[in-house]
């Protein structure tokens, strides 16, 4: 069966649930009790909250029954969350993204995992707290439209710098400098700073992710 042909209820709760375990997921990670395993773990966290995402899209256009969004109160505050996992994730926190993969020739910016984790977090609390309210056709609409806009493109990109951490690990592959990456930098000085970063082995991080190089 199809999401679909599902009960809009039953769908809304299905993709809460996953919503809720990524949160919780996210700001357990962030007390830093295991920093080893914070790359693998969030790997797999976001990786199961873009399932939730891939449903929302491939869904059909949800409409809110209220024409107007009502009001859920204060936004949460992210900043606490932000910066554990900028201080977790410091020796990787920095890669390098293109936004738009069809447009020709875009400039790969920097951004930051930590930035990326927070922003959807903050993204999934607004929808949670219409779900919490009873308001399911705003929650889903909120989701399915933050998805598209924000947050889908924000997680993606977050797996994919993810995935080329373990991979590097795994592969024993030399990883570019980090430190070469800077966000406070724009776009004209991404070619200085590629000639900047030097050349470190994989192992070198290998023990902060918690993983183990390949022989």
């Amino acid at each position: 069966m199809s999401d679909n042909a599902l009960d809009p209820d039953d769908f809304a709760s299905s993709i809460s649930d996953q919503i809720e375990s990524f949160i919780l997921s996210v700001r357990e990670v962030a007390k830093g009790d295991d920093p080893d395993s914070a790359v693998p773990y969030l790997l797999l966290e976001v990786s199961q909250l873009l399932l939730a995402g891939g449903r929302l899209g491939a869904h059909e256009d949800i409409v809110p029954e209220e024409r107007y969004e009502p009001d859920i109160g204060p936004e949460p505050d992210a900043d606490e969350l932000r910066q554990r996992l900028a201080v977790l994730l410091e020796p990787i926190d920095v890669y390098s993204e293109v936004f738009d993969p069809y447009v020709p020739r875009s400039t790969p910016v920097a951004c930051r995992i930590s930035d990326d984790l927070a922003d959807v977090v903050t993204d999934l609390a607004h929808g949670l707290a219409h779900f919490r309210e009873g308001r399911v056709s705003e929650a889903l609409w909120w989701w399915q439209f933050s998805y598209l806009s924000n947050w889908g493109p924000t997680a993606s990109a977050s797996l994919r710098a993810l995935q080329s951490l373990v991979a590097h690990v795994r592969l024993d592959s030399p990883l570019d400098a980090l430190d070469g990456l800077d966000t406070d930098h724009g776009a004209d000085d991404e070619e200085r700073l590629a000639a900047e970063a030097g050349r470190v082995m994989a192992a070198e991080i290998a023990k902060p992710l918690g993983l183990r190089p390949t022989r």
